[in-house]
């Protein structure tokens, strides 16, 4: 009975060692790649720290619903737009885009320009949706 115990005990323990990994896995991929946002935290970023929000999609889909307070920035000429709004550099800044692959690729690029933080909303306009907050539309 005891063998059966000990072989138990293993399981359990092999068990927790793999869900705390997959647990961790996400965790690991932000902090190598830069801080994934759920809806509510970028509202968080946005609210309480003043957090810029940057739209990198078409100016289309920008008008058809962007997050309150965004601004459009061109995503193929991101130092540009950027440069042309004259932020301030304390602030925080959250990239947008469809679904957060195309934020993640430009994260690097807004902390060369001086931003220490950069955070992208995880999910994207998308996730953004699904979590039923607002978007504000523009007339074409």
């Amino acid at each position: 009975m005891n063998f059966l115990t000990q072989i138990d005990n293993l399981a359990l323990i092999a068990l927790l060692l793999i869900s705390g990994a997959a647990l961790f896995l996400p965790t690991l991929s932000t902090l190598i790649s830069g801080k994934g946002l759920s809806p509510t935290e970028a509202t968080i970023w946005i609210n309480r720290r003043k957090a810029y929000v940057l739209d990198l999609r078409s100016e289309d889909a920008y008008k058809a619903g962007h997050l309150p307070g965004a601004k459009l920035a061109n995503a193929s000429g991101l130092t540009a737009s950027i440069e042309g709004m004259k932020l301030d550099r304390k602030h925080p800044v959250v990239l947008v885009c469809d679904t957060g692959s195309h934020s993640r690729k430009a994260i690097a690029q807004v902390k060369s320009l001086g931003f220490s933080e950069v955070g992208i909303l995880e999910g994207g306009v998308q996730a953004w949706k699904v979590a039923a907050l607002p978007l504000v539309k523009q007339g074409k």
